[in-house]
């Protein structure tokens, strides 16, 4: 009510401030009546020409809000005019939450790790061939998310392919090809971090590709994914959105720590300064590429902790797996030593000791 209040006394017009003023009940506001016996009579007039303008307002108020409910003894607050300035840089999101305390995260990311494990179990009983495709923004937090999922995975099932830059003799080859020999076979799951979407990405922006070897990308693109739906394999991709002041605040913390210098490359700096043209091509690129059978899923990376958490719970949702558990193991007795006689330690070189 506070709040509501101070906007009301802050938008009252020039020409209304008098009756405003007359409408107030306020005794402070109002000047002191000298003790005079010709001051008596006259009190009464004025209460009553004050009853009748307060009527007056009232009435007027509940004309203009229309049904809308007053604060007794104050004008309704006019709404406020859309504004004509939008930034396009802000992301419409709900209201943010607070963030998760690093016990409840730790707890909740331990459990979805045991789901993964099972679902690894699934893949590899079923034959499943799934490809998982993370494209985004520098400093997004793809690479965090992909060493969650895969930290309590067998690298033999679950593999990360994190293409370096193309070579000469790649350069001449079919666009895909250099992908087509990473995807997986039965039984294995694929992490892409980054994939043949730099065509559209990062070779667009920074001139590495003809135009007419986007357009032929963007003409391909949905014609190569549709092929490997239909040949039995599981594509998801993900996109993870980053505001543009969280990604300034995840760059500022990689100049200045030396562990994490490693993360900040060339094309990440100029990522930066090419906002604009990373937005306008990511656009054009889910235009052309969000189809039925494999459409982008927008993952909101401002909060790591909680967009780790949501494509995990996102990803066992997109396949229907069942849990395989095997029955409790029982290690069967140690050999007995039938006479074996162990080499002295002194033969053997052992690393220093230092902690």
């Amino acid at each position: 009510m506070s709040e509501v209040k101070a906007v009301q006394e802050e938008v009252v017009p020039e020409n209304k401030q008098d009756t405003t003023e007359s409408v107030s009940s306020e005794p402070a506001s109002a000047p002191p009546v000298a003790a005079s016996d010709k001051a008596v009579p006259k009190a009464p007039a004025k209460a009553a020409a004050k009853n009748t303008e307060q009527k007056t307002v009232l009435k007027k108020d509940a004309v203009k809000t229309k049904g809308q409910k007053a604060v007794k003894g104050k004008p309704a607050a006019p709404q406020q005019a859309t504004p004509g300035i939008v930034n396009l840089n802000e992301v419409a999101h709900p209201a943010r939450k607070p963030p998760l305390k690093t016990k409840d995260y730790e707890e909740t990311l331990s459990k979805m790790q045991i789901e993964l494990v099972k679902l690894q179990e699934w893949i590899k009983f079923k034959r499943l061939k799934v490809v998982v495709l993370f494209e985004g923004r520098d400093a997004a937090g793809k690479g965090g998310t992909i060493k969650r999922i895969t930290e309590s995975l067998s690298p033999r099932v679950t593999r990360v392919a994190a293409l370096p830059a193309p070579t000469d003799r790649e350069q001449s080859q079919w666009y895909f090809q250099r992908y087509v020999q990473h995807l997986p076979a039965g039984g294995e799951m694929v992490l892409f971090d980054r994939s043949w979407y730099n065509r559209a990405g990062v070779e667009r922006v920074m001139g590495f590709c003809t135009e007419d070897e986007y357009r032929e990308f963007l003409r391909s693109c949905p014609e190569f994914e549709r092929m490997l739906v239909r040949s039995g394999i599981i594509l998801i991709k993900y996109w993870f959105s980053v505001s543009n002041e969280e990604q300034e605040r995840r760059f500022q913390k990689r100049i200045f720590h030396p562990e994490k210098h490693w993360k900040l490359s060339p094309m990440d700096l100029e990522s930066r300064a090419r906002w604009v043209e990373y937005s306008k091509a990511k656009d054009a690129m889910f235009a052309h590429t969000d189809i039925k059978q494999a459409p982008w899923y927008v993952v909101d990376g401002d909060d790591k902790k909680r967009a780790r958490l949501n494509v995990i719970t996102h990803l066992l949702n997109m396949i229907d797996y069942e849990d395989l558990t095997p029955q409790p193991i029982v290690l069967p007795p140690r050999q007995d030593e039938g006479g074996y006689v162990r080499p002295p330690i002194t033969d053997q070189t052992f690393i220093p000791e230092v902690y």
